[in-house]
């Protein structure tokens, strides 16, 4: 049996009594915040280890994702997500319109919304990045960036 590394992401940080009651069950590993919790699980599958946890956690947690930790070899996560009723049958229905299974439908859906996401990110960098060489020649863009960068060790914070 192989153990995988499974992020639990909470809809709000847990008290320590949850905590307890939660480790109790399953060991957990919690951030500074008691926002994301990781545990590492033995089960057949990537798969099995974000059903077994979930099962035995979600009475326990304020749970809003499961995910695997690590990506697979085509670098994607295994997301493991409790649907409101109307948001499992509307899935369904949609699933059942195209033919397609539901976990295939959501995944095309989560994969466009990432992609619009990036794009719109892309747009707003480059629209700022337009606003500075509106003012600044682009030597003076670029050795102000390097400076900024080559000062301060490197952090990827995504933007606002």
């Amino acid at each position: 049996m192989a153990h995988h590394a499974v992020e639990i992401i909470l809809t709000r940080p847990i008290t320590p009594g949850e905590l307890r009651r939660a480790c109790r069950s399953v060991p957990v590993a919690t951030n500074a915040d008691r926002t994301r919790l990781m545990a590492v699980h033995g089960a057949r599958s990537r798969g099995g280890a974000l059903h077994t946890l979930r099962r035995r956690l979600d009475a326990l947690l304020p749970i809003d994702v499961l995910t695997t930790h690590y990506p697979d070899r085509r670098g994607r996560v295994m997301l493991n997500v409790a649907l409101p009723h109307t948001a499992d049958q509307a899935l369904r229905q949609a699933a059942a319109a195209t033919g397609q299974r539901p976990q295939d439908v959501l995944r095309r859906r989560v994969s466009e919304a990432l992609a619009r996401d990036e794009q719109d990110r892309a747009r707003l960098l480059t629209t700022r990045l337009e606003g500075l060489l509106a003012h600044h020649t682009p030597e003076k863009v670029l050795t102000s960036v390097a400076s900024l960068l080559h000062s301060r060790p490197y952090r990827h914070t995504p933007a606002p």
